[in-house]
């Protein structure tokens, strides 16, 4: 049996400059966890949502164990579906002929108040290299959610609730669409003009013309830098825009509103372009 399309987190590569990504993500309105060290060898930092999070991830100096991250562009890298059960996830991809590596599993400890420690413990089921040219898929599985939702960082100034939608942009919107097929089943998959889209739990992935996102984002949208396909921009579902522009203009950084919404030109937000969406 197939698996059902819910989102876990997302994921911007900041490559080597973890405290870069972390100072700008602060300035845009964010609370972050404190900064974790995977047992794979990449570090990180959180923005925890109600169901979801975005994740800031990099690597140390002179680590070598995540090409993946140094190798990849800076900006959104990664769109991860969350599952109870990373073997059968595992299974039924593989019986679907869909490229996937076993599960893997690993850990980074956390701090928690009054001084206790303890180890954060995942496994994850990945597409393999070079499946999507869009970016990585994978399938995480939390053994110890409680270490990652926790209260104290889910409140952001900012008011961010959740991943709303993620737009990649493509030459070809209809090779994602027979990935996605073939993950989730065809009818998971929504046919929109050009582009397509697939719904993940309360978010949606969004693929789209190159045309559509510039239409959508101008000038705000990242530069393709000759990519047929990448990961473009993030919706974030915010309680109040006013909340939003607030805590924005507060940390010095412009946008736009068009739409109906707020509008954060990719350059200021690590290479994705964001948008608040109330």
């Amino acid at each position: 049996m197939l698996p059902v399309p819910t989102l876990d987190h997302v994921v911007v590569n900041a490559r080597d400059r973890l405290d870069d990504a972390q100072q700008t993500y602060r300035r845009l309105g964010f609370t972050l966890t404190p900064r974790g060290h995977h047992t794979l060898g990449s570090m990180n930092h959180l923005a925890v949502f109600g169901t979801d999070y975005l994740e800031l991830l990099a690597v140390p100096p002179g680590e070598a164990r995540r090409p993946e991250i140094l190798e990849a562009p800076i900006g959104l890298n990664a769109l991860v579906f969350g599952t109870e059960d990373s073997s059968a996830v595992f299974q039924a991809l593989s019986a679907a002929g869909v490229p996937v590596e076993p599960p893997d599993a690993f850990s980074r400890p956390v701090e928690l108040p009054g001084g206790a420690r303890r180890d954060a413990a995942f496994r994850t089921v990945r597409l393999k290299p070079d499946t999507s040219e869009a970016g990585r898929f994978y399938f995480c599985h939390h053994l110890t959610r409680d270490l990652v939702w926790r209260d104290e960082w889910r409140h952001h100034p900012n008011g961010t609730t959740g991943v709303d939608r993620a737009v990649i942009a493509a030459a070809d919107p209809a090779k994602l669409a027979g990935l996605f097929a073939r993950m989730f089943g065809a009818d998971a998959v929504q046919r929109d003009g050009e582009g397509c889209a697939l719904q993940v739990g309360l978010s949606r992935f969004e693929v789209v013309t190159h045309a559509a996102l510039a239409a959508s984002f101008g000038p705000a949208a990242p530069d393709a830098a000759g990519r047929d396909a990448f990961m473009a921009a993030l919706s974030l579902r915010t309680r109040s825009l006013d909340h939003a522009a607030t805590a924005l203009a507060a940390g010095g950084v412009d946008v736009c509103r068009r739409d109906g919404r707020i509008v954060v030109p990719a350059i200021a937000a690590f290479g994705v372009a964001l948008e608040f969406v109330a």
